[in-house]
C-alpha cells in the first residue's frame, strides 16, 4: 500500500491583473490557510517522504508553508509538468517515484487534483483552495500507478471546515 496526500494549492491573489498566472502569490487567506493545513498533517501524523509540486509561486509557497508547520524536512520537488496538469500527467509522475517513499503530497491545481482524485478514488469531492485529501492506494510500487489503479479515500479536510 501507498499512501497519498491530495493537496489543492492555498488561496492566491489577483490583486496585480498583469501578474503572468504562474508568478501568483498567495493572498492573506492562502498565508493562514496553508500553514493550518501543515498544522492538521502533524496532528493526524500523515507527513508524507516526499512533496512533489507545481513550479506555480502559489503552490510552491502552499507547500513550503504547510511543509514547515508539519515539522517536514524533505525534498520539496517542485515540476514544471504539474502546473495545470491534468490528472494523467499526475498520474505519470507518480510512477516514476522512487520506491523507497511511502507516502507522497502532490500540490498542485484544479481541475487535474479533483479528477486524479476521482480517478483513484471513485468518489467526486469538491477540493477548495487549500483542500487536502488522503487516499490509500492499493499498489505495492509506484510504478504500478496506471488509470486504473484503484484507491480508498480516507479523508479530505477543507479550511472552512476545521
Amino acid at each position: 500500500m501507498k499512501m497519498l496526500l491530495i493537496f489543492r494549492h492555498a488561496k492566491s491573489s489577483w490583486d496585480d491583473p498583469g501578474l503572468d498566472d504562474h508568478e501568483r502569490p498567495l493572498n492573506k487567506r492562502g498565508r493562514q490557510d496553508a500553514p493550518r493545513m501543515g498544522q492538521l498533517i502533524r496532528e493526524e501524523e500523515l507527513q508524507p517522504d516526499l512533496i512533489l509540486c507545481s513550479t506555480a509561486k502559489r503552490a510552491r509557497s502552499t507547500a513550503e508553508l504547510a511543509a514547515k508547520e508539519a515539522g517536514y524536512q524533505g525534498e520539496i520537488r517542485p515540476l514544471d509538468e504539474l502546473y495545470a496538469a491534468p490528472a494523467e500527467a499526475y498520474l505519470r509522475v507518480l510512477a516514476g517515484i522512487s520506491e523507497k517513499f511511502d507516502c507522497v503530497m502532490l500540490v498542485g491545481h484544479n481541475p487535474g487534483l479533483e479528477n486524479l482524485l476521482t480517478l483513484l478514488s471513485g468518489r467526486v469531492e469538491p477540493l477548495p483552495t487549500a483542500a487536502l485529501a488522503h487516499v490509500r492506494l492499493d499498489v505495492r510500487s509506484w510504478s504500478d500507478i496506471t488509470l486504473r489503479t484503484s484507491g480508498e479515500l480516507i479523508q479530505v479536510w477543507r479550511p472552512k471546515d476545521l
